[in-house]
């Protein structure tokens, strides 16, 4: 009898020490670990050894959920594989050398809440795709080479709180379909290409904190109605083609802690400005053919 009863606990052990994931996610992970060199990786996975022992890898009810391949070494392009893996609520890639394009199917991970590739050598166009990830929160795709237009099906995703896709070379319009994103409270597009006009339809980002568009080569007046944006703390429009009258509606950001405009034919009564800005913010609006280094001023007494 007591034979029998270590054998079933034995049994159970097996059950819960081993991950049983299907099939697909299985052959995912080894396409991702042969596309990008995995016998290389800082860390790497014993493919004989069971998925729970494969690092970086989080595994719940026999699903894969998450991966964190963060400063891993890996190099080479992401497989179209990846979209099998729809179980992942989040992917962390950040800091690697994976170069090619973002893989189309990434918009089959419906699930996923972050995505993190910041950091390597992405090439190619974001894929349309991208805005059927319906659940998304974070998006970091910074210091990459991603190229083309930002596809205006970012604005399906409704659940989206950081945008952060700086120092890349992104060009064209930024899609007015990004004021559909009532949930956005950081958009960092800075150091792209971008041309066009500054979105009017970024009033409708009621719980917008911060906004860095600086260098890039936006044209055209700032758009009076970002002065409604009550949450807003931080506001970097510095080393583009702006130009017209200083909205004087910008004084009513409470909250404002950083205002950049300076390096761009903007024009205006900037003392009366600063004078109505929150004491202490960082107010900088002189271009650097006015001045060898880009003005600082606060209006502290």
């Amino acid at each position: 009898m007591k034979t029998i009863k270590l054998t079933l606990v034995l049994c159970l052990f097996s059950v819960f020490a081993f991950a049983n994931i299907s099939t697909q996610e299985k052959d995912a992970l080894v396409a991702i670990y042969n596309a990008t060199q995995g016998d290389n990786w800082t860390q790497s996975w014993d493919l004989n050894a069971d998925v729970t022992a494969w690092q970086g890898l989080t595994i719940k009810d026999n699903k894969v959920v998450a991966i964190d391949l963060s400063f891993n070494n890996l190099v080479g392009s992401l497989p179209e594989q990846l979209g099998d893996l729809i179980n992942l609520e989040s992917l962390n890639l950040f800091r690697n050398r994976i170069t090619g394009a973002i893989p189309s199917t990434i918009g089959n991970l419906k699930r996923l809440k972050v995505l993190n590739i910041a950091f390597n050598k992405l090439e190619g166009k974001l894929p349309e795709t991208i805005g059927e990830i319906e659940n998304l929160v974070t998006l970091e795709l910074f210091m990459n080479n991603i190229g083309g237009k930002l596809p205006a099906s970012i604005g399906k995703l409704s659940k989206l709180e950081k945008l952060e896709m700086f120092s890349n070379s992104l060009s064209g319009s930024i899609p007015y379909q990004i004021g559909d994103l009532k949930n956005l409270k950081e958009i960092y597009l800075s150091s792209n290409d971008f041309t066009g006009k500054i979105p009017s339809t970024i009033k409708n980002l009621s719980n917008l904190e911060k906004l860095s568009l600086f260098d890039n080569k936006l044209f055209g007046a700032i758009p009076a109605s970002l002065g409604n944006l009550a949450k807003l703390e931080e506001l970097i429009l510095s080393d583009n083609l702006l130009y017209g009258n200083v909205p004087s509606e910008l004084a009513k950001l409470t909250k404002i802690k950083v205002l950049m405009l300076n390096n761009n034919q903007i024009k205006g009564d900037f003392a009366s400005l600063q004078e109505n800005l929150p004491q202490g913010i960082q107010f900088e609006f002189r271009n650097l053919d006015e001045r060898k280094n880009t003005a600082l001023a606060t209006n502290d007494d």
